[in-house]
């Protein structure tokens, strides 16, 4: 029956060029705008790191004196001081920890060929790769004793080694860090997550970095921050190691707990480690405070995902109610006109029920032609994006979630708008038209 219908379906709108073109053409704009911003809402808000959200925690320390304030909801600050970080990462007595923070250089080889470029850079401990997942083409992370002491290697992913190199197997080669020559120890594959879950202080949605060189390297070398640097104190800064002893802001640091009794530990290693630091003169609140968020948390907690894309999401829904607001009265008018026919087949034998089940089908089919040209104006929609910004690569896009809501949003909206004319329509009274024939 589904199959009559669906051919009944197909020959009414055949018959209706114009008609059907203006419900189509409606139809896939309002889907057009309502997927553009959809589609961008659900790439910034999809989880970056979905077999591991759960269990990577951001560490925050209130190092803050008591009365002072930060712009965070629970006034602790998002970053760490270099000295925080680092002593974590030596006393905490966790596997999974990593401290890190965003630096860059000028980039280039010993080949007059290859022009320089300036490339961020990330400053890490050696867990990172693990804990966030990424993966090796050739070669591995560098040896522990190697970042004891500050061995100049560095990790880079498959782009930049096909930039400098026109290759990717580039384990052993040399790159140079402004003066300074590193040996590549691994290369991995291109890693760029919709959200720098790691790192949201320098934009949630900028590019991941593609050089990795240890943590260790920022005291052996005075590697200073490409990122945020906060200050909340008054401190004479005279040099790189004031800076590093100082309480500026400018450091992250992740764990990775697989349990709740892994959480506890480790919550009670950063009170005693708090306490510690109080004896020392340090973090004079009365209250020690500190606190560790999952990625998911950490992402709502920063407001990645603002009021205004909602907001936007609204709109663009309500743009759709317009466009089915006019072929809600199109289709009316269409199958009023039809009602003779109707009543004819109402005569024959036909219920209430098939009459009505077959005009839902065919606004249906309707909706299903608005919505595959939709994705075609959200897709130009995306690109256009796309175009203002290279922040936008990786979240003006859609996924095969998107592809598929398109047609279905507009098949359900377009059912919801032909309701009432076909409802209509089904009780038209077969004796009217009989007498008319």
């Amino acid at each position: 029956m589904f199959a009559h219908y669906l051919d009944l379906a197909w020959r009414s709108l055949k018959a209706t060029p114009l008609a059907t073109s203006l419900m189509a053409l409606a139809i896939a704009i309002g889907i057009g705008v309502t997927m553009v911003s959809l589609s961008v809402y659900h790439m910034m808000s999809a989880d970056p790191i979905p077999s591991k959200s759960s269990k990577l925690y951001a560490v925050q320390l209130q190092v803050m004196d008591e009365g002072q304030t930060y712009h965070s909801a629970d006034d602790i600050p998002f970053q760490l001081t270099f000295l925080d970080a680092k002593n974590l990462y030596q006393t905490l007595n966790i596997d999974k920890k990593v401290a890190m923070f965003k630096s860059g250089f000028a980039v280039h080889v010993n080949n007059p060929e290859v022009s320089p470029m300036l490339q961020t850079t990330r400053l890490i401990t050696r867990e990172f790769f693990a804990m966030f997942e990424l993966s090796f083409l050739y070669g591995g992370v560098w040896s522990q004793s190697q970042a004891d002491n500050a061995a100049p290697v560095a990790v880079i992913d498959e782009t930049i080694a096909q930039k400098l190199f026109g290759r990717s197997d580039v384990v052993g080669e040399s790159i140079y860090l402004a003066q300074r020559r590193y040996q590549v120890v691994g290369v991995t594959k291109e890693w760029q997550p919709n959200v720098k879950m790691y790192d949201l202080n320098n934009g949630a949605f900028a590019d991941a970095e593609r050089i990795f060189i240890p943590f260790s390297h920022a005291a052996a070398y005075e590697i200073d921050t490409w990122g945020n640097t906060n200050g909340w104190k008054r401190e004479e800064i005279n040099n790189f190691t004031d800076k590093m002893n100082s309480e500026m802001l400018w450091t992250q640091f992740w764990v990775e707990l697989e349990n709740e009794k892994e959480q506890q530990a480790l919550e009670t290693q950063l009170d005693n480690y708090i306490q510690s630091q109080q004896d020392l003169g340090r973090f004079n609140r009365k209250t020690r405070e500190f606190s560790l968020r999952n990625v998911t948390e950490w992402l709502e907690y920063n407001n990645v995902v603002s009021e205004d894309n909602k907001v936007m999401i609204g709109l663009s829904f309500m743009f759709l109610a317009v466009c089915l607001a006019n072929i809600l009265g199109l289709l009316l008018a269409k199958f009023l006109k039809r009602a003779p026919d109707v009543g004819v087949r109402r005569a024959l034998g036909a219920s209430k029920t098939q009459v009505f089940y077959q005009h839902l089908v065919e606004v249906a089919l309707l909706g299903f032609m608005g919505g595959v040209i939709g994705i075609v104006f959200a897709q130009l929609g995306l690109w256009g994006i796309r175009k203002t910004s290279h922040v936008y690569e990786s979240l003006a896009t859609m996924d095969v979630s998107m592809l598929l809501a398109a047609p279905s949003i507009a098949i359900v909206t377009c059912i919801l708008a032909g309701l009432y004319p076909a409802w209509i329509v089904c009780k038209t009274s077969p004796a009217i038209y009989l007498k008319v024939q």
